[in-house]
């Protein structure tokens, strides 16, 4: 149950992680616009109240009663406190001109042309439906060019005026757009209306269309902010965009990237580590139940001789036992289940020196043959007891090898007691020796049921113990420790050789029992030359398939 609740609370975790950084980086982006936002509001508000003071001048001077007065009043001033207002006209009910004061001298086209307009459409335009004092503005094109006017009702001696302020507005691009950036006053002689402030600035003004009417060109992206101007160019937008706006882009992203991807880092490696937690854990549970097992079938293999060495010893020593033959026979039982179970504490003392990296090997150059023969003739007569040929076929003149004469026996005798345990229906088993190229291959080959191929990966691994061979009914338990296969490869390979199981099919028989060929190999020595003593302290590795 570890696992899907570790892996339930990190995706919870993760949730809710993502969620915070994507509300962190939520409100940062929101914090930056409003920021942003402020600042183009700030500019635009500026400039409408640039224009609106200058149009407050414009009311103080543009007085109905003195309307023959209108040029004398202003024109002084103009330039100070009305830079960008070209002209002022002063128009009566009926639309009839009756004042006009302009800036521009020798422009008298350009100024009819205006007043025709002015009179024929741009009037029409206005908001002039009951008189009112109220300035407003009116923003448009006509004939493919930008107007500005401001405008307001007047009421005197009982007749109703209305005043209009015509801005310039290639003078506000030129002079009054800069100050938006905090441009100096050498801006104001650019010589076009494109002429933009400096890239740090980030800032232009646009159209209805986007055209830009002042500034540079701006990436559009999530942190540049438009705004209408608020009366007076209402048609046009300030667009700001932070400095260094697409680097600011870039560390968001890079910031929200290396956080996702921490997160999701840490989700791997806790869900990793529960995982290898679970398969170490059941990992070892497998070894301590497998030892538990060991513990059972090796009291239980000490208590079986024990039992007879006892037995037979009372009924020697109670006299009972009438006959000679009888007496001998009671004595081999003895015999035998002492050397049973002196093997067996043995192999038990042997694997736990292993186990504690304590193994001790002393090796020497030695004849591998003679090993091999003096282990198969221990079990000689017990194979004889049982009915069965036990056949040694060393080659002649085997080349001698470094070796740990008792360990080679040691591992021989597990192998011949393996196949007696196993195949005592075969008949017969078979220790060889021979060698392999610059090896000496040792066999043990028995006709018995054969190793499962599904078994054959495990047979080696400490604990593991087959109750029964291939063709077998399950219920054919088998006595053992399971050490004795596990013994025999890290012999094997204490040596520099290996150790492996394979199948064998009786020659005499193709169609019988295949049997199962038990063998390992050590390499040969190079050379003859004195006995080498050697210590190897090494663990029990785990054993992995031979084949």
């Amino acid at each position: 149950m570890l696992l899907p609740v570790v892996v339930v609370a990190v995706g919870v975790l993760a949730y809710f992680t993502f969620r915070t950084t994507l509300q962190a980086d939520s409100l940062r982006q929101q914090s930056v616009l409003e920021a942003t936002l402020a600042l183009a509001t700030e500019k635009a508000n500026r400039l409408d109240r640039q224009i609106i003071d200058q149009d407050n001048v414009v009311v103080a001077v543009a007085d109905p009663a003195r309307l023959e007065e209108l040029a004398d009043r202003w024109l002084p001033t103009a330039r100070r406190e009305t830079p960008t207002v070209r002209a002022i006209v002063i128009l009566d009910d009926s639309r009839t001109v009756l004042a006009f004061a302009s800036r521009a001298s020798g422009a008298f086209a350009d100024e009819e042309g205006f007043r025709r307009l002015l009179t024929e459409r741009i009037v029409h335009d206005m908001e002039l439906v009951s008189p009112s004092e109220q300035l407003r503005h009116l923003h448009r094109e006509y004939a493919a060019q930008s107007y500005l006017l401001s405008y307001w009702q007047r009421v005197h001696a009982g007749r109703r005026y209305l005043v209009v302020a015509w801005h310039d507005i290639g003078r506000l691009v030129r002079e009054t757009l800069p100050t938006l950036t905090g441009d100096p006053p050498s801006a104001a002689h650019e010589p076009t209306p494109a002429s933009h402030p400096p890239a740090a600035s980030r800032v232009n003004v646009i159209d209805e269309e986007g055209r830009i009417i002042y500034g540079p060109p701006l990436r559009t992206g999530e942190f540049t902010v438009g705004v209408r101007f608020p009366t007076t160019l209402y048609n046009w937008r300030v667009q700001v965009s932070p400095q260094a706006s697409e680097e600011l882009a870039e560390r968001v992203q890079n910031r929200r990237l290396l956080e996702v991807t921490m997160v999701s880092l840490s989700a791997i490696v806790i869900v990793v580590g529960a995982i290898a937690i679970i398969l170490v854990s059941e990992k070892e549970r497998r070894v301590s139940a497998l030892k538990s097992e060991f513990v059972a079938n090796v009291s239980h293999e000490l208590k079986t001789p024990l039992a007879l060495v006892r037995m037979f010893a009372e009924m020697l020593q109670s006299g009972r036992v009438q006959t000679d033959a009888k007496r001998q026979e009671y004595l081999d039982i003895i015999v035998r289940e002492s050397e049973r179970l002196s093997a067996l504490i043995e192999n038990v003392l042997d694997f736990a020196r292993l186990e504690r990296g304590r193994g001790s090997y002393e090796f020497a150059e030695g004849d591998v043959g003679d090993a091999v023969t003096r282990a198969a003739n221990v079990y000689r007569y017990r194979a004889e007891r049982e009915g069965m040929r036990l056949a040694v076929d060393v080659e002649p003149n085997l080349p001698r090898a470094h070796i740990d004469e008792r360990a080679i026996q040691l591992a021989v005798v597990n192998l011949v007691d393996n196949a007696l345990k196993y195949a005592p229906d075969g008949k017969e088993i078979i220790v060889r020796a021979s060698s392999e190229g610059d090896s000496v291959r040792v066999d043990v080959i028995d006709r018995g049921p054969g190793v499962p191929p599904e078994e054959r990966h495990r047979i080696f691994e400490r604990f593991v113990r087959l109750t029964s061979r291939a063709g077998e009914s399950g219920d054919s338990q088998v006595r053992g420790s399971g050490i004795g296969l596990a013994l025999v490869k890290h012999i094997a390979e204490s040596h520099g050789g290996r150790a492996w199981v394979a199948s064998s099919r009786n020659e005499a028989n193709s169609t019988g029992p295949t049997g199962s060929t038990f063998s390992f190999s050590i390499p040969a020595a190079t050379a003859r030359g004195s006995a080498q003593r050697m210590e190897v302290k090494e663990p029990l590795p785990d054993p992995r398939a031979a084949e």
